[in-house]
């Protein structure tokens, strides 16, 4: 019986329990995947703790993932047994060896792409192509701030956005991972351990601020974010790596700032099969022509919980992959 790793309650690593159960067959629109690589992702923590929900207890988290279709529900036509093919967003159930997912759900693999770097990539991908593309279009000149920019979507990030013309300012917690941006393309890395990363980029840009920022930590991040960004710029939330979000009053963004403030949510945008097919056709086409993907970790599935506490911990750069 194939294994999966399920939440029993909501709270800390020690309620993720491996389970093994029988699969039943593929839906009439569903496919039946045998996983080779799993991303995990800050939502599979948001949606341990509490902060998200999930459907029903138990739960198997996992919202990105690859491996090869072993079988297709009756009304499946666009895909069929021995595929390579890689997804991301909800459903979730990606922590498991084998599991059904919706056909629409999943994108080929092009020949020349590992299945380990396609996991990596989808869901980051997405975000990027989402933050890039449709929040806030970057365009050839702008200047934008990356929090966490050494990790999983911050290292896409740059690497997008440079390819897009802008000026990408980084914040990293050690001067190795601010090595690590660089070598994707970061022009200036700040230690934000070190050095107020507001006045930093104020001088970086002449005292103008930033035409974009990126926030994944929220709390007094977020809120000190306000002041790196030129007036009529944007703010976009992205995350809450910190464990909490701050009370922004509207008043706060204007009428002595003129910011904007945007929270998007990548499950509603991967959601949109319109938007979803033109996010991955874009980040697959990304990898072809040498986007690079680091894969900092890789942990055994029955190990999830150590792989979700070294990425909360902040221990690892790029993405973390655990291994069927």
């Amino acid at each position: 019986m194939p294994l999966s790793i399920a939440m029993t309650a909501s709270g800390g690593v020690d309620v993720l329990k491996p389970v093994r159960a029988e699969l039943p067959a593929p839906g009439a629109t569903e496919v039946r995947l045998r996983q080779t690589a799993i991303g995990v992702n800050f939502v599979d923590i948001y949606q341990r703790l509490g902060l998200y929900p999930v459907p029903g207890m138990p739960a198997v988290l996992g919202v990105e993932g690859a491996g090869v279709v072993e079988a297709v529900g009756a009304d499946v036509k666009i895909l069929r047994s021995g595929d390579r093919v890689a997804y991301a967003g909800l459903p979730i159930g990606g922590y498991a060896e084998i599991r059904n997912i919706p056909a629409n759900r999943l994108v080929r693999i092009p020949d020349g792409i590992d299945d380990r770097i396609a996991a990596a990539a989808m869901l980051r991908g997405i975000t990027a192509h989402m933050l890039l593309d449709r929040v806030c279009p970057v365009r050839p000149g702008m200047v934008v701030l990356v929090h966490a920019a050494a990790g999983g979507l911050g290292l896409i990030l740059t690497q997008w956005a440079k390819r897009l013309g802008a000026t990408v300012i980084g914040t990293v917690g050690s001067p190795e991972k601010g090595e690590l941006a660089r070598s994707h393309g970061l022009d200036h890395a700040i230690l934000y351990r070190d050095k107020d990363f507001v006045a930093e980029v104020r001088r970086l840009t002449n005292g103008a601020g930033v035409d974009v920022a990126y926030d994944g930590v929220g709390g007094e991040t977020l809120t000190r974010t306000l002041d790196a960004v030129k007036a009529f710029g944007t703010i976009i939330s992205i995350g809450q790596a910190s464990g909490s979000l701050p009370s922004i009053a509207l008043g706060e963004l204007g009428p002595r700032r003129s910011l904007s403030l945007a929270r998007p949510s990548v499950f509603a945008y991967a959601n949109d099969q319109k938007f979803y097919a033109r996010a991955t056709t874009a980040v697959l086409e990304l990898l072809g022509q040498g986007l690079k993907v680091k894969i900092g970790a890789e942990f055994p599935l029955t190990d999830a919980a150590n792989a979700q506490t070294q990425l909360e911990r902040g221990a690892t750069v790029g993405s973390i992959l655990l291994r069927p």
